[in-house]
């Protein structure tokens, strides 16, 4: 120690505290930045409107740590080590709880509130969030209406980055994989892309589910469940805190608002995953 109590020179520029410019929390995070992101349309500013990019910003953030954990997962499925592929699918779990909950934030706010504002986003609206879109498509979602739908959208961010996914596996192409390596016949060549026999898929899963083996096999398929329940859950909140708000009313970008929301509640990333419990038995 130096006679004013600080640290030697040397001790203090081995933990980097002799820096000209030293890294502070707001630096670190770029938190001056961060809070200039913040930019309302309504003139004057509407209270509302605020609260309102903030959720939405948040979104976004955490949409964009959920596809790196997904990427992870898929690239841990494929490469045969599923514990490492459920601790992801674990944090994604966490996450999406969080997207649900955040929802009554939005829900704080009045109808009449939003009306106040609500004609200055159009015609923005959420059906545009890239990485949403991101988020179906690598998790499994590609059937062919939803497809055709994002493409009629016109949004060529959208279309940019759904091409892009599904030029990469899904995870739903990676479970397939998975199931495969641990020794099941899907009735299709070592390696193939193809989608598996559906009758082959089943009888596979039907065994997993009755018998819960290989065990981490089956952890994973039960992992990506989740995965998929709580991105309805979510949907089905959405549906419900916009049905609070703006009741019958269109969408910002010219949908039909709830009652189109209400169909996306059917969509499922693992169908099979889903079919199969109807077909469990105690024999």
């Amino acid at each position: 120690m130096t006679q004013d109590g600080g640290c030697p020179v040397g001790e203090s520029a081995g933990r980097g505290f002799d820096r000209e410019a030293r890294l502070t929390y707001n630096s670190y995070l770029k938190v001056p930045e961060l809070l200039q992101l913040q930019v309302l349309q309504s003139s004057p500013p509407h209270h509302d409107e605020l609260q309102f990019i903030i959720i939405h910003q948040t979104y976004e953030l955490w949409f964009r740590l959920v596809l790196v954990e997904l990427e992870q997962a898929r690239a841990t499925i494929l490469e045969g080590r599923l514990d490492d592929a459920i601790m992801a699918l674990r944090r994604v779990h966490a996450i999406e709880q969080v997207l649900a909950q955040q929802i009554h934030v939005l829900e704080s706010m009045q109808p009449v509130a939003f009306l106040g504002f609500r004609d200055h986003l159009r015609p923005a609206s959420g059906f545009q969030s890239v990485q949403f879109r991101e988020l179906e498509v690598l998790s499994g979602l590609r059937d062919a209406d939803f497809l055709a739908f994002l493409r009629s959208e016109n949004v060529d961010e959208v279309k940019v980055a759904v091409e892009r996914r599904l030029a990469e596996p899904s995870l739903r192409d990676a479970m397939h994989h998975a199931i495969e390596a641990h020794g099941f016949d899907l009735g299709r060549a070592s390696g193939s892309s193809a989608p598996p026999d559906e009758a082959k898929l089943d009888a596979a899963l039907l065994r997993i589910y009755l018998e819960m083996e290989p065990r981490p096999l089956y952890h994973l398929v039960e992992a990506l469940v989740h995965h998929d329940e709580l991105v309805t859950l979510w949907r089905m909140h959405h549906v419900l805190m916009v049905e609070r708000v703006i009741g019958s009313k269109m969408g910002t970008g010219g949908s039909s608002g709830a009652r189109y929301l209400s169909t996306t509640v059917r969509r499922k990333f693992y169908p099979e995953l889903w079919k199969v419990r109807g077909e469990l038995s105690p024999e």
